[in-house]
């Protein structure tokens, strides 16, 4: 699932952000489909894990700048996507990095991050707009 115009935040570092993740997400799938070499999935989960850490850190970081209302909001479900995101590297590497697990997690991290951006960072763009 590739990122599309329609999850544009319209804050052009948030949304080269997320194009980024998509793409990666997107080859992380695509390694699964394939069977590519389990030390590849490993790489890009954790890529994934760091990125996605970086992103959530600059995203807070321009919350703040803005006085954004929802910071709190969108802390917590930062937190509990890299969360999520531990725990997928954690069930890849004990299950012996069955491609599975990722073919399988990678679609429920597709579906909460295209939600999270469509139902929450817009929403940080819209106040951005306005508080120009």
């Amino acid at each position: 699932m590739p990122w599309t115009a329609n999850l544009s935040v319209g804050i052009s570092m948030i949304d080269d952000q997320h194009k980024m993740w998509f793409e990666k997400a997107e080859a992380l799938f695509e390694a699964g489909k394939n069977n590519r070499a389990k030390e590849y999935v490993g790489e890009l989960l954790a890529f994934l894990d760091d990125y996605t850490k970086k992103h959530f850190a600059d995203e807070e970081k321009y919350m703040l700048s803005i006085h954004y209302p929802g910071y709190e909001e969108q802390k917590k479900a930062h937190t509990a996507f890299i969360s999520q995101l531990t725990k997928l590297k954690s069930d890849y590497n004990a299950s012996g990095g069955n491609l599975l697990v990722i073919l399988n997690a990678n679609q429920m991290i597709l579906d909460w991050l295209t939600k999270h951006i469509s139902n929450m960072d817009k929403k940080i763009g819209e106040y951005a707009k306005k508080a120009r």
